[in-house]
């Protein structure tokens, strides 16, 4: 019994300890970065980004079919959403519209953020209540 109640001491520590690695300043993130990986999904072709701009507290970009922009509203714990104002050209292919209407629906539920490396890319992944997204910074 008490090798067990160890094990999971040590596992509950390890966690946190991770979980603390892994927090980001939303300062970290000011600049464009470019969704890569959306549930395990390659969708680099729908070129969709984000732009932070933390000073404001505004997120812009492209979600693969549209402009989008919104007010970056932080709700605790490390969780932000926005309701996005959008442009309204229609997607020209199915991954863009798998793409856009997954984001939408992350930013608008809300996410919290961890900064890590994934598929061997540093970048940031956006945890949504649905869906995972991994975004790399551009340019680096």
């Amino acid at each position: 019994m008490q090798k067990r109640r160890d094990f999971m001491l040590s596992l509950l520590l390890g966690a946190q300890t991770l979980l603390q690695a892994e927090s980001v300043n939303l300062q970290q993130l000011e600049g464009d970065w470019h969704l890569r990986v959306m549930d395990g999904k390659e969708v680099r072709k729908a070129r969709a980004i984000l732009d932070f701009k933390p000073e404001k507290m505004l997120l812009e970009g492209f979600d693969g079919c549209n402009r989008i922009s919104g007010k970056l509203i932080a709700v605790g714990n490390g969780t932000y959403k926005s309701k996005l104002m959008t442009t309204r050209m229609a997607c020209r292919e199915t991954i863009h519209q798998y793409v856009s209407s997954r984001l939408h629906e992350t930013i608008r539920e809300g996410f919290t953020i961890e900064k890590g490396k994934r598929y061997g890319i540093i970048g940031i992944t956006l945890k949504g209540k649905k869906h995972k997204l991994f975004f790399k910074r551009m340019g680096k």
